[in-house]
């Protein structure tokens, strides 16, 4: 009876290890299929490492080379997912940059490195979607300050087919150029604040800003998401009416400068500084600065975008108003004003650069001739701004450097 007991115990036994064992099997499977994984840090590792880990973790690589004056050769410059950030299904892109090392003097020769080279600056107003016009190619105006919708879609590939790349107007007045190896710098100004700039259609269920297509904003919206690597800016010079939707004044300024947009003066109501007196040459700019910073405190650019160009000279009597003055008992300063026209600026690096005067290309056709944009850009290939993608330094030939103005950044000659 006792062996008997016995028996049954350890059979009893037996079947309890048993069910433990499959419960633990389970369990280990259950916290394996929820286990969370997590991204390493893949800078110490070379290229055949990564892309085994990619392979394993089904990641789906893309590895960049750029030059680099920090990371040597064949080392992992970044990774675009995180150390310790969790893989997911939707955080499967991963985007290794591989250093090529330090840029030589072979490569400023391969890709023609001057960075004091000009920049166009190119002066909009109008953006109208039509098909046909009156005019010479997608002008809707005479003078070609308007533009059609597909002139515009066409100006912009253009730019990016050229090689040049969109920096901040402001960026370019500091000289803080931010352009890849090879590229050129072009910087996008509209003046007026005209509804087809920014046209708001409505508000969806989510609060967002419906806007139109087919308005300046959407057409560059579109091209930045057709070409990620695109940095795509503009500055819009506004008046009182701002974009003439006075529903959505805040929402469009506040929009804007969240998604990489800048906000200048363009005065009160497009004064013409030449012919009226000091009172209302400032009262006409100080207005401008006081409204901006009661909508958009701090975030908009101290710049202006001159009116008719006026007073088209630097010494006349209301220029300095420009610049600064006094209006509702507090001083305004301005950083860089623009004139009109009409073709390509100097580099900030030019010892003759002058950011408070600055010109603009208008942006029209004219067969190929008076400053149009055929005409300038066939002059800029000779002469533009290439950048050698550090914006530390500032490369150029040595045959340039009696152009240089005053710099505290590293200048190298080749």
């Amino acid at each position: 009876m006792k062996k008997k007991k016995i028996k049954v115990l350890r059979i009893i036994f037996i079947v309890f290890l048993g069910l433990v064992s499959i419960y633990l099997l389970i369990n280990n499977n259950t916290n394996n299929e929820f286990k969370t994984l997590k991204m390493i840090d893949l800078t110490n590792k070379n290229i055949s490492e990564i892309e085994e880990y990619a392979k394993e973790n089904s990641l789906e690589l893309e590895i960049k080379y750029e030059y680099s004056k920090e990371v040597e050769k064949d080392k992992v410059i970044s990774q675009s997912i995180d150390k310790n950030a969790e893989l997911t299904d939707k955080n499967k892109n991963l985007i290794i940059v591989i250093s090529k090392g330090k840029i030589g003097k072979e490569i400023y020769q391969e890709y023609s490195v001057n960075e004091l080279g000009e920049v166009p600056i190119m002066m909009y107003h109008g953006i109208e979607n039509i098909e046909e016009t009156n005019y010479i190619g997608g002008n809707v105006d005479k003078d070609g300050y308007n533009r059609t919708v597909n002139a515009f879609k066409q100006d912009l590939e253009f730019y990016y087919n050229e090689g040049y790349r969109m920096v901040r107007l402001v960026d370019y007045a500091l000289g803080d150029i931010e352009v890849e190896l090879g590229k050129s710098p072009i910087v996008l100004t509209f003046d007026d604040g005209n509804k087809n700039n920014f046209n708001v259609l409505g508000i969806d269920e989510n609060g967002n800003l419906e806007i139109d297509p087919n308005c300046a904003i959407g057409i560059l919206e579109s091209f930045k998401k057709k070409y990620p690597d695109y940095n795509v800016t503009a500055t819009f010079f506004l008046m009182d009416n701002l974009f003439n939707q006075s529903e959505y004044d805040e929402a469009k300024l506040k929009w804007l400068v969240e998604n990489g947009y800048d906000i200048g003066n363009h005065t009160k109501t497009h004064v013409n500084y030449k012919n009226v007196d000091s009172t209302t040459a400032q009262s006409a700019t100080g207005y401008m600065y006081e409204k901006l910073e009661s909508i958009i405190p701090g975030k908009y650019v101290k710049i202006i975008a001159l009116p008719f160009g006026s007073p088209g000279k630097k010494d006349h009597a209301n220029f300095q108003y420009v610049l600064k003055g006094i209006y509702n008992g507090k001083e305004y300063t301005t950083d860089a004003a623009l004139r009109v026209g009409w073709t390509s600026e100097v580099s900030p690096f030019n010892k003759n650069f002058d950011k408070t005067f600055l010109k603009r290309v208008r942006a029209y056709d004219n067969n190929g001739k008076d400053f149009d944009i055929t005409y300038v850009f066939n002059n800029l290939k000779n002469n533009k701004y290439i950048s050698d993608g550090d914006k530390d330094t500032i490369v150029i030939p040595t045959s340039m450097e009696n152009k240089l103005g005053e710099t505290f950044k590293e200048v190298i000659k080749y």
